[in-house]
């Protein structure tokens, strides 16, 4: 039995959207880092489609954080201004 490395992770690029959407919630506590990916996730998509509000995003998501829904969408829309995101 052999074992063998693991295939290399390439990075998105710092503007692509994946880079932006997950940057943008990577500062949220949450109760596991998969919960943050979730809800990366949805933000990510809510960029693509924008339908709906962030905070629909964040309630779709599922993302067990430990902080108010409320507060978590502030937080994504001031990481998501600060990346040059306009039309929030």
């Amino acid at each position: 039995m052999t074992t063998k490395a693991p295939s290399a992770v390439s990075e998105f690029p710092p503007e692509s959207l994946e880079k932006i959407a997950y940057n943008s919630v990577s500062s949220i506590p949450a109760q596991e880092p998969n919960d943050l990916n979730r809800l990366g996730y949805h933000i990510w998509r809510w960029l693509v489609m924008r339908q709906g509000t962030i905070d629909e995003a964040i309630r779709e998501s599922g993302a067990r954080i430990k902080i108010q829904k409320s507060e978590a969408a502030s937080f994504i829309r001031e990481a998501l201004a600060k990346q040059g995101v306009t039309n929030i």
